[in-house]
């Protein structure tokens, strides 16, 4: 593919620095470079020592005409020695939206002096968390779109907060709407929502008390001022999969682009492959691994990049998952563990040796999920449900058993159990027994598990028909392409 050249227009993407939001970014600017954009990737200074760390500085070495450059995220420096972890979201939401508009001011600033065949920003993608950013672009007479790196669903679900709050749901009255049956009260009234849908199934983010939360306040600006602020809208899914939502959140914001899923078929792996998104290292046996089984026999257990747990949790996981009799593939970060730190075991008395040893399980720091999920053994996904990972899932053609962990991930695992047929939830006290049972079923040869399976297969079969040419996402990334194409300074 060609590189940029001098003249060519110039895009400014902002990834919200979380895990989960930098992986789609990524993915974004190797689509846009594929396309002989000038790309700048912006990073934090805290991610970005933490991807040369753990990659190597080739990691953001970038390409012709792709670039890494850096902003502070507003927060104190971790101390020395300190472990990489995933930062406090909610100090970082309000570090990042407190601090960034003049960082980002500044930076489009010194790149438009930069010279050397660089040409002048002309355009700003910003994650949607980051949305501050689209009234810099605007105030220096630059488009700004967002790129919200949730589900549709769950765009939706934060786009009503603020009916949420002047209906007087949120905040709740006190802490006994927490375990009263509160959650379970239905929103018949929200446009485009799964029928049904209850107040627990919106982004957890609404489970306050404090009528000043910053959470709730922060997402209803990014709702309510920034999103209505922007050029467009651009979104990591695809029509065929969320259609009901994506009518209600056209009918508000109408120029938003579906483009996913976002990966191989719009920028192959084999492109820029030193340029990577993982904030963990990878683990290599994997593959091999993998290789040893029969085809859909392993469960994949993975709960992303912020699930923490405590030492009990992962006991209970544990004896669940060797009783359950499926080998297993097991992600834990070093820092999923809240109470880690006294030094004593992590896992039961005698799992390794019954389970890892034995060689029915493999325990991994971080993995190539993408890869794991692709692979023909992998017949399961014990998930949080984030986005990345159910969209994968999806794409994959691997049902879910979810284990959501907090804000919208609630919202897809509703969707993936109730509307997409492809998952059964597991509640979020479950114990041993609960996690062997649902293994169990999932994994078994059942009337149920049957079905996910075929509904997985079918979703995979329309997510790759969405970016195939003359696909709808495929279509909505050329035109994206073609109106900030337009755009040059």
């Amino acid at each position: 593919m060609a590189s940029p050249e001098p003249g060519k227009p110039h895009v400014l993407l902002l990834p919200y620095p979380a895990q989960g939001h930098v992986t789609p970014f990524l993915k974004l600017a190797k689509a846009l470079h594929a396309r002989s954009f000038h790309v700048t990737f912006v990073n934090t200074e805290y991610n970005h020592a933490r991807l040369v760390r753990t990659r190597g500085p080739a990691a953001v070495a970038g390409a012709g005409g792709l670039r890494f450059e850096t902003i502070p995220d507003g927060l104190p420096p971790p101390p020395p020695g300190a472990a990489d972890a995933t930062q406090d979201i909610w100090a970082l939401c309000e570090a990042t939206r407190r601090t960034g508009p003049g960082h980002v001011r500044e930076l489009v600033e010194r790149l438009g002096r930069a010279g050397g065949g660089v040409p002048p920003v002309s355009c700003v993608v910003a994650d949607g968390a980051m949305g501050f950013a689209v009234h810099v672009a605007r105030e220096m007479g630059i488009p700004g779109y967002l790129f919200f790196t949730p589900s549709a669903c769950g765009l939706l679900a934060y786009l009503n907060f603020d009916q949420l709050v002047k209906r007087g749901y949120v905040p709740f009255k006190d802490e006994s709407c927490f375990t009263n049956g509160y959650l379970d009260t239905r929103l018949d009234w929200v446009a485009g929502m799964i029928a049904g849908v209850r107040l627990r199934d919106f982004p957890t983010f609404i489970r306050t008390t404090d009528a000043d939360d910053v959470m709730v306040t922060i997402n209803i600006k990014q709702s309510e001022l920034d999103a209505p602020a922007a050029d467009g809208i651009l979104l990591n899914t695809f029509d065929d999969l969320e259609r009901a939502a994506l009518d209600a959140i056209l009918a508000r914001l109408p120029n938003t682009f579906t483009v996913g899923p976002l990966g191989p078929e719009v920028s192959p792996a084999s492109y820029l492959p030193s340029l990577t998104s993982s904030l963990w290292k990878e683990d290599d046996r994997c593959a091999a691994w993998l290789d040893g089984h029969a085809d859909g026999a392993v469960l994949y257990v993975n709960f992303g990049s912020i699930t923490v747990m405590t030492r009990e949790q992962i006991g209970e996981f544990a004896r669940g998952l060797a009783a359950a009799g499926s080998p297993f593939l097991w992600v834990v970060r070093p820092d999923m563990v809240r109470d880690a730190g006294d030094g004593a075991p992590l896992l039961p008395e005698g799992f390794e040796e019954e389970v890892v040893a034995g060689g029915r399980g493999l325990m991994v720091g971080w993995c190539d999920q993408e890869a794991v999920l692709r692979h023909r053994a992998t017949g399961g996904f014990l998930s949080h449900c984030g986005w990345n990972s159910t969209l994968e899932s999806l794409v994959a053609g691997v049902p879910l058993l979810c284990w959501p962990f907090f804000s919208e991930q609630v919202t897809n695992c509703r969707y993936a159990c109730e509307e997409w047929g492809v998952g059964v939830e597991m509640a979020r006290e479950a114990g041993r027994r609960e996690v062997e049972a649902a293994v169990k079923e999932l994994m078994g040869g059942g009337e149920r598990a049957a079905a996910m399976r075929r509904r997985a297969s079918e979703w995979k079969e329309k997510a790759a028909a969405a970016v195939a040419p003359g696909g709808s996402s495929q279509r909505n990334l050329e035109s994206f392409v073609a109106e900030i194409a337009r755009v040059k300074r």
